[in-house]
This record gives C-alpha cells, structure tokens and sequence, in this order.
C-alpha cells in the first residue's frame, strides 16, 4: 500500500470517529434535555431546618414550588433524618466604611464605586409583600377635598375633642401636641383666591393677602411696625415690638453690645421665642445665619403662618410642660423680645429647657420690660431673673437699654463648685437631654459633656462640612468609622443633586421652603447650600431610626425629630419641595402610607413638588396613592439604571 493511500485511510478512519462521537453526544443530549422526563431536582436553598413541608424547585421551570411529598411513592413509608445546619457566626464589625483595595480606609473616593444602598437604606428594612408570588396592587378612591373650614388646620393642634379631655391648662397644655385618633382623610383646601407664592426675597416685604387671609395680626399690631395691608398684599416693615424702627438696627446693636456673638460666623443657629411675623430671623438671613422662630398657635395663631408665608424657618412650638422637639446643645442663640414667656415659674423650669437647648458657650438674648423699668413688679421679675440665671452659672456679661444678654457656661466646673442644695439640681446621668419625643420638662440643669462636645468651637461655613465629634455618641451599627459614612452621604447627596440642578433645572424650581422627611446627617440640605440654592430645608429625623439631630445641628443646620404616623405641627402649604428618601420603605411597618401622603399634600404648597426616592416594590402603591389624591405623577429611574431597586417618583401639586 502506497504512503498516500493509507494517510487516506487514516483520515478517513477519524472522520468516521468523530460523526460518531458527536451523534452519541447529541443523542444522549436530547434524551436528559427531554421536558417529559430526565428532570434534575435542586434543593430550594430558602427552606429552613424547621420547614415541616419540604420544598423543592424543578430546573429548568426557575420559581416554581411544589410539595415534594407529590414525587415519592406514597406506599413506602420515608423516615428522613432532621436537617441540623446553622450557619457561621458572622465575624464581628470592626470598621465600617469605604475600603480600597488593599484594605485600607480611603476618604479619596469616587460616588459611584459603592453600594448605594449603604446609604439610602443605612437604617432601612425593606419588606416585599405578595400572595401566591403575585404582587397585589389595591386600588385607591380619589380623595375628596375638606370642608372650607378646615383650610388652615393642624390636626395635632386642634383637636378640640382632645383639649377638652385634658385636667388642666394652666401651664399651657392646651397649645401642645394632642393629636387625634383617625388621620386625616381629605385634602385641605386653599383660601378662596390663592396665588402662587411671592419668590423670596421678595417674599420677606410682601405676601399676598389671600394667601394668609387674616387681617387681625395687623389691626391688633399696626402701630408696632410689624405688619400693615396694603391693597392686596401684606407688607412687613421690619419691626417688632421691642425695635420698631426696624430689625436691622435692633441687630446691629447686639452685635455692637457683644461683638463676640458674630452672626454669620460663630453664631450660625439661633431659635427666635415668641416671634411675631419672623422679622428678627428673616433680616439674620441675609447674615447668614438660620433662624428657626417658633410661637404657639394662641390669641396671635397665625404669626407663624406669616413667617412660612414670607419664606423664615418656623414652627408652632411652645415652652410649656414638655421638651421641645430640638437636641440639647443646639441653638447658638435663643433670643426672646417680649416673647410672653414666664421664664422664672415653678422654679424656672422652662429657662432650663432653654438651657438643655443653648449650646455651651451660647448666648440667651432678653429684651423686656424687667430688663429697663423700674416699676416695683417689674423690678422684682428681673431679680427673680438675674437669681436664676446665676443659680445657672449664666453669666450677665451686657445689659444697655431695654436688653440683657447673658453666656451658657463652656464646661461643667462652675455647676460642680455650687452648694449641693442649690436649686435646681444637676440631671441624673441617665437622662437623655436628645430624648425629646413626648418627653415631659425636668426641673435640673442638663451636665455639658466632659469632652466637650457639642461646644462647637468651629465657625461657619466649616463646620458643615466637618464631622462633629457628637457623631460618636449616635446609637447606631458602626463603631469606627462614623465620620467616614458621614462623608460617604455627604458625597453621595452632593453628586445626585448636581445631577438634578443639571439635568432637571432645580434653580429654576425658586424653591425656598424645602423639608428632607428622612435626613439622616443631613447630607441633602448641606448638597443644596453647595449648589448655592438660596432655600433653607427643615431636617426631619423619624423617631424611628437614629437619633442624628445633634449632628445636623452642629453642621449649621435646622431639623427636628418627627413620628411620621402623626401629623407635622405647621400649617398648611408651608413647603415647596417634600424630598422623602427611603421614608415609604421603613415607615410602612408602622404607618399607614396613605396618611402619610394626606399629610405631605396638606403641608405642600399649591404648585410644590415632592421627590420619593424607594424601594422599586412601594412604587405602584405610592403612584396609585398620589394620583388619587390629584397630583402630577412620573416615575424616573435613578443614576444606576432601569434594574436599580429604587426609582424616584415625581409629584407635582396643581395650583388649582
């Protein structure tokens, strides 16, 4: 045989090798392919060793359950041993925060690299519900509107049934939170004639009068300067009881009697008592400094809807029997001219919740008639005063005209050095000072931390960028490296709302009242003061999650601690813009979400907008919800995607 004919036969051989190898391969193939039989049966890795019923999933039928007793010949009797199998314990945590590829901590990081649920959901437990492995969409009615009567009302603080079961109302019971047993269940309607608001700063001069249609504050306060009607618009000169020839000048003379205070620098956060219309924060603004004024819903019940209305920080709020919703340490000066505060009774309780409130090294600023008369009454008031604050170890450091100031104490060695019977006493050591919520008024003096915290001894603009030392003291699951998931969400809101100031046009938006529902370290209001838009934002922090208010507060800015299963105590349309992030998801255990949503469009103003931004699985419900209640709804996918777990629904409220 020739070389040539058997290479031939040689492949010849090996093509006839490999057609039959590929045709077994095939054939054997098809067979365990086969749907009817041949079927590989996996372990559903979700059961449990205390699962009675074992459950099985059929490959290649992905997500189909069934009862596994259906597969076994019934007339044999299976014993089958129990399944024992506990996972690992999980390795203690260390550090918590963002870590390189060589296992060091990085604060040089890029938004993006990281799990962003790790901020979003820090606090967050989300839970999906289906029945049969469907989702359920329920339905809801279209929300009818209130009576007309109900355009200015504030649930919590106008429960008349409620007030009247109260025992007394002496101390001012009456005018705290009593809120009622059903939420509310219709949409509250506007004034006859509502317009859109007055951008600001224009809005600090004038509103509009049907906006706040109340013309008592100006009949009963005319002749104070502090508001006056002119055709359809109410203008506000600037005065005040105790400066009627205006707040700046009133302003400039604090700052001349104690140069140290500083507006705008060291003096960043200052809570206005008894306000009037919010003059005295609304000329600080342009200081720089964030006023939050607060007043009670009383004989002058709409002073703090004016100051909304105008576009100043405000809530309705009073000193009365129990510990406003604000940390201790918070406010760098607490200012009352003729606030209607009875600061010395019962042994002055309420000048210690100012205390528990004025951040050490703080200033209490007292312009009233016991300061400069010398009428016998008012005479004894003010040594009723200068008795307590000194018990205080406040010290009187200016006192010219019809104004007092005094400074808080910086560390704990005078409180130390008193007689032990001096009145009142120093608070237990376990008393909370930020435990604040339905929290009663305690007669002793809240002790500063021994190291010093919460002193603030940066000034603005720095601070808000710095991670204050207060943030140890939040109880929370880090231990290490708080200061580094402090940056993480700094960084985090920053570059979302460069995006939405880019891409969505937020400047034009003229937002000025702006509420973070779930603010977290307040990583969105510091964001919106880096992108230089001119609104301030109050900074809800739910009762449900961690308590971060000291921190907001030493960054420079506003917040309050809220139960989002209650109704907010302002008015309604205060805000423009809602921003609720990863509310829906954590609240939705506790709350009924379309309470919640009643409740936002109440405080919304006509023509405002709300950003949700949660779990994928809430969307369908929070949609139906806001289009029964009548707003504008779009739903948006996030930076990561169509495939994220969360997207962002858009609402826009209709002016009309």
């Amino acid at each position: 045989m020739k070389p040539l004919d058997l290479f031939k036969s040689s492949i010849l051989l090996k093509s006839l090798a490999f057609i039959f190898i590929s045709s077994a391969f095939f054939y054997f193939g098809k067979q365990f392919s086969d749907d009817n039989y041949h079927q590989i049966i996996f372990n559903n890795p979700n059961s449990t060793p205390n699962t009675k019923t074992l459950i099985i999933s059929i490959s290649p039928n992905l997500n189909k359950t069934f009862n596994i007793t259906s597969l076994i010949n019934t007339t044999t009797n299976h014993t089958l041993p129990p399944i024992t199998q506990s996972p690992p314990p999980a390795p203690a945590v260390l550090r918590l925060g963002l870590v390189d590829e060589n296992g060091v901590m990085r604060n040089d990081f890029e938004v993006g690299e990281f799990d962003s649920d790790v901020v979003e959901s820090w606090n967050n437990e989300t839970e999906v519900k289906d029945v049969n492995d469907e989702t359920v969409r329920v339905r809801v009615s279209k929300f009818e509107k209130c009576p007309a009567s109900m355009r200015e009302y504030i649930p919590c603080l106008d429960n008349v049934e409620g007030i009247k079961r109260l025992k007394s109302t002496v101390k001012g019971e009456n005018f705290e939170r009593h809120c009622p047993e059903k939420g509310l269940n219709c949409l509250v309607p506007a004034p006859k004639g509502y317009k859109a608001p007055i951008p600001w700063p224009r809005s600090r001069d004038e509103v509009w009068y049907n906006n706040v249609p109340h013309a008592q504050l100006a009949e009963y306060k005319g002749g104070q300067n502090w508001i006056t009607v002119y055709k359809d618009k109410f203008r506000f000169p600037g005065g005040g009881t105790q400066f009627i020839h205006g707040a700046d000048e009133y302003i400039d003379q604090i700052s001349k009697m104690v140069p140290e205070i500083a507006f705008g620098h060291k003096t960043r956060v200052v809570l206005d008592v008894g306000c009037g219309v919010a003059s005295f924060g609304a000329y600080l603004s342009s200081r720089d400094v964030l006023t939050l004024s607060v007043a009670p819903k009383d004989m002058h019940e709409n002073q703090i809807q004016f100051a909304l209305e105008r576009g100043v920080p405000a809530m309705v709020a009073i000193f009365a029997t129990r510990r406003l919703l604000y940390p201790s340490q918070a406010f760098d000066l607490i200012h009352c001219s003729r606030c209607r505060v009875n600061w010395t009774r019962d042994d002055g309780i309420l000048l210690l919740e100012a205390n528990r409130l004025l951040r050490a090294g703080g200033y209490f600023v007292w312009a009233a008639q016991p300061v400069y008369k010398h009428e016998p009454l008012l005479e004894q008031q003010w040594e009723e005063m200068m008795n307590l604050t000194t018990r205080l170890c406040w010290n009187l450091i200016k006192k010219e005209g019809y104004i007092a100031i005094w400074q808080k104490s910086t560390d704990n060695t005078c409180y130390l050095s008193r007689d032990p019977e001096t009145r009142p006493p120093l608070c237990d050591h376990e008393d909370n000072p930020d435990n604040v919520w339905y929290v009663d008024l305690k007669p002793c003096i809240t002790p500063l931390p021994d190291d010093k915290s919460g002193a603030n001894s940066i000034t603005w603009p720095a601070r808000l960028h710095n991670p204050p030392e207060r943030i140890q003291s939040i109880t929370f699951d880090a231990f290490m490296s708080r200061k580094d998931l402090f940056k993480a969400e700094s960084k985090y809101w920053r570059e979302i709302i460069d995006s939405y100031v880019r891409s969505l046009h937020w400047k034009k938006f003229k937002l000025r009242n702006v509420m973070d529902m779930r603010a977290g370290f307040g990583g969105f209001a510091s964001a919106l003061i880096d992108n230089q838009l001119d609104c301030w934002v109050m900074n809800v922090v739910p009762v449900s999650g961690p308590n971060t208010l000291p921190v907001i507060y030493d960054r420079g800015l506003l917040g309050v601690l809220h139960d989002w299963c209650e109704p907010f105590d302002t008015y309604p349309r205060t805000y423009d813009l809602l921003h609720a992030a990863g509310v829906f998801s954590t609240e939705q255990k506790r709350c009924n979400i379309s309470s919640i949503m009643l409740e936002m469009n109440r405080i919304l103003r006509p023509g405002g907008r709300v950003y949700i931004r949660d779990s994928v699985s809430l969307m369908n419900e929070l949609e139906d919800i806001g289009n029964a209640i009548g707003w504008r709804v779009a739903l948006r996918d996030t930076s990561q995607g169509p495939h994220a777990g969360y997207k962002i629904l858009v609402c826009d409220k209709r002016l009309k």
